[in-house]
């Protein structure tokens, strides 16, 4: 049996500064101009479920439309009691999530339905066993805070979710979110899986190693069955998250100010929901509109003026007085290399300067529906980057080096000296750009990449669930399937 090793500590994107991109006053015009929204024009809510809630506390509810609408004073009274901090639990007391505004944790991308393989490089459809080996990369990686199944489980194409979960579960120790389980059945037996995860039902409210995002869909319309999902999520303490996808000039205004303005409504309208239902219960706002484009009308995660309206969606969501999943990654590129990740390291520094929690995106390209596996490594070396640019300088007269300059003095030479030799070995390098070959040439970053995700395959084992464990998932995935029925 192979022996578990370590799982490194997480080494988020902790900030030394900050930036602002709206003001006060912008700010309050971005809330008026939500509240309006859902007070007259209001949103689609196909859940019959979810349409009582919403009427027994104050919303306009026409049954027949379906069309639900909200007064400021519901809005306001509902977002009152969602909490501003909390912590996502992990398998590993030392990879929780702490989301108390100090630093961002970044997770993968998920949802792909197709992966370059991993041995012979051919496209094919996304399997169970891609979202394991990911998850085993993402474990070794401490630029990933946390786990999304990163595609999706076709082979097991009935209760995909659930086994998603497994995978992810079996193969990190790290929180795990969902973007998949996306109706009210899959959602209890996901929460039958935390559980067990956890421990208990205590813990898994006090550490849930479980978070759910739902996509809203734009315009100003819910999915039936993914609001019916986050209330079974909500009722156990799960935390969850809504993101809208607007693309501007078609699901949402062409203008970037109209855009969020749509967007904003349409999530916050869902958090509302889960007040309403659950005072209290944690959840979070997730801004992720796209730029369409004018030739073909696809959805652009990394158009040039994108970037701001992903960190104006970090602090939208601060003004709501919840945390963040700030878009960081995910870019349009159709190959992996030093463009597809580079491209969006602006993104990522600006949503970290605007004090984002959580990010995700890493990994997929093709707007996210492609598995390339070196293209986590690639992030990854951004990542890094953009995480000791956001750390600030120290600027201690020790690092001024003022005494050693004195020692040196005019035409000395540095090379020599304690200092340096000290100093030296505490700078930091790309693993990527700085490897030399034996002719002295720099090699390829990308087939290091590739190399470097081998390796993590041979070498890095997390620590197993125990024998229970994996019994009880085991036995909750074959109720699913016999509830469900396999093909």
């Amino acid at each position: 049996m192979t022996e578990p090793s370590p799982t490194p500590p997480l080494q988020p994107i902790v900030p030394a500064y900050h930036v602002r991109i709206l003001s006060d006053e912008q700010l309050a015009q971005f809330k008026s101009a939500t509240l309006e929204i859902l007070e007259e024009t209001g949103i689609h809510c196909p859940s019959e479920k979810a349409r009582e809630i919403y009427a027994s506390h104050g919303a306009k509810v026409n049954q027949e439309t379906q069309i639900v609408r909200i007064p400021p004073d519901v809005v306001l009274k509902s977002m009152s009691s969602a909490p501003r901090f909390y912590t996502m639990g992990a398998r590993s007391l030392e990879h929780d999530i702490h989301l108390d505004g100090k630093a961002l944790y970044c997770a993968t991308d998920g949802c792909g339905v197709e992966t370059i393989d991993f041995v012979t490089r051919q496209r094919r459809t996304s399997c169970k066993e891609d979202i394991a080996k990911m998850a085993r990369v993402s474990d070794y990686l401490p630029s990933v805070g946390f786990y999304w199944p990163i595609v999706s489980a076709q082979d097991h194409p009935t209760v995909a979710p659930l086994h998603e979960l497994d995978a992810s579960w079996n193969n990190t120790v790290k929180h795990v979110q969902t973007e998949t389980v996306m109706d009210e059945k899959m959602a209890e037996y996901s929460v039958e899986m935390a559980t067990v995860i956890a421990g208990n039902k205590d813990d898994l409210r006090k550490r849930p190693p479980l978070s759910s995002l739902i996509c809203t869909i734009a315009p100003l319309a819910q999915d039936r069955d993914g609001m019916e999902a986050a209330l079974v999520l909500a009722r156990e303490g799960i935390p969850v998250g809504f993101m809208s996808m607007a693309n501007t000039g078609s699901t949402g205004p062409v203008t970037i100010a109209g855009l969020l303005a749509a967007a904003d409504a349409e999530i916050v309208a869902a958090l509302v929901l889960l007040q309403m239902a659950y005072p209290g219960t944690p959840v979070y706002h997730s801004m992720m509109p796209g730029i369409m484009n004018p030739r073909t009308g696809a959805y652009m995660s990394t158009a040039w003026e994108i970037d701001i309206a992903y960190a104006i969606g970090v602090e939208l969501a601060h003004m709501w007085g919840v945390p963040t999943l700030a878009a960081v990654f995910g870019p349009d590129a159709q190959s992996p290399g030093w463009q597809s990740a580079g491209e969006v390291g602006s993104g990522l520094l600006l949503n970290a300067l605007c004090g984002a929690e959580t990010g995700s995106g890493m990994g997929l390209l093709e707007s996210c529906t492609v598995l390339y596996p070196e293209e986590l490594i690639l992030a990854s070396d951004i990542y890094h980057r953009v995480r000791i640019t956001a750390g600030g300088l120290d600027t201690s007269r020790t690092a001024m080096a003022l005494d050693v300059i004195k020692e040196i003095g005019p035409r000395g030479n540095f090379l020599r000296h304690r200092h340096t030799r000290d100093h030296m070995r505490r700078l930091r390098f790309s693993e990527l750009t700085f490897q030399a070959a034996s002719n002295g040439d720099f090699r390829d970053p990308v087939q290091l990449a590739r190399e470097k995700v081998d390796w993590i395959l041979y070498n890095h084992h997390p620590q197993p669930l125990d024998n229970q464990q994996r019994t009880e998932l085991e036995q909750i995935l074959a109720s699913a399937e016999k509830k469900f029925g396999t093909i």
